[in-house]
């Protein structure tokens, strides 16, 4: 059975995903559609990048995945479809697709181009969903497209070292639904420079001394419960797509907020670590 997967900016008032969903169902029946997110912040490629890098790879080799952000047309920002890694991306050439294949090669990068296509102000409809239902009953990429070279390079942050290896400069690049405040900088490069030396984390005004493997690595259970770190408290863990990230025990943006809130971090917010 094929998969699509569908990361928008669309949110789930309108009636934008339905029908996505529908028009699908209709050309390819038996689809497996998984949401991977709706509620990317709008136009933001870079998070959208971070989300749907972060999904992809847990679905099998063959998936097709549809983008909607950003998706009108233009001369400088063409529908195209490109396949890295064993997996189809659909969507406008707005640098999300460069950051996903950032550290990839891709085997194929193509411009849509479907006949007798009227484009409106829903191109995610109009042309993302006939391309990749094209591809999910197993046609050819090249039957609606054509030959493409101009992949949008679009730029991230990147980590600075300074202060002769002793210093790591980052920057907050993607907050979580918990208020967590993902880092640039990697598990890698964190214990490249390391070399077992104890760290401070500077997070705004807060500084953290450890880095655990879990949220709940903060807790000391051979202390009395009273005695104990906990709720409110700032910790740093390596997360799951190996970052340094920045959060709140037990954070809830609705009642006692999370490190976003708490200790001010935004996206692109300084985080600089220390090696003592």
């Amino acid at each position: 059975m094929a998969i699509i997967t569908l990361t928008t900016d669309f949110g789930h008032k309108d009636h934008f995903v339905a029908a996505i969903k529908g028009s699908i169902l209709k050309e390819v029946p038996d689809v497996s559609i998984v949401d991977i997110s709706h509620e990317i912040s709008p136009l933001d490629t870079k998070e959208c990048a971070y989300i749907l890098k972060n999904a992809y790879t847990h679905f099998p080799k063959g998936s097709i995945h549809i983008i909607g952000m950003d998706s009108e047309a233009s001369v400088e920002n063409e529908h195209i479809a490109v396949l890295v890694d064993g997996h189809y991306f659909i969507g406008a050439n707005n640098g999300v697709i460069s950051l996903i294949t950032k550290e990839l090669q891709p085997e194929h990068i193509a411009q849509i181009n479907i006949p007798n296509v009227e484009i409106t102000s829903f191109p995610v409809l109009e042309v993302f969903v006939k391309a990749a239902c094209h591809l999910a009953r197993g046609g050819k990429l090249g039957v609606v497209s054509t030959p493409f070279n101009g992949l949008k390079d679009a730029k991230e942050l990147e980590p600075r070292i300074t202060n002769e290896g002793k210093t790591i400069i980052g920057n907050v690049i993607y907050i979580d639904n918990y208020g967590n405040a993902v880092t640039n900088i990697s598990k890698a490069l964190f214990e490249a420079y390391r070399n077992g030396r104890a760290f401070e984390i500077i997070a705004r005004r807060q500084k953290i001394k450890s880095i655990y493997k879990s949220y709940n690595g903060i807790i000391n259970y051979d202390l009395p419960e009273m005695q104990r770190k906990g709720p409110s408290d700032a910790l740093a863990i390596f997360n799951s797509s190996g970052y340094i990230e920045i959060a709140i025990y037990r954070s809830d943006l609705n009642s006692v907020g999370g490190a976003s809130t708490l200790l001010g971090l935004t996206n692109e917010a300084m985080i600089t670590i220390n090696f003592l």
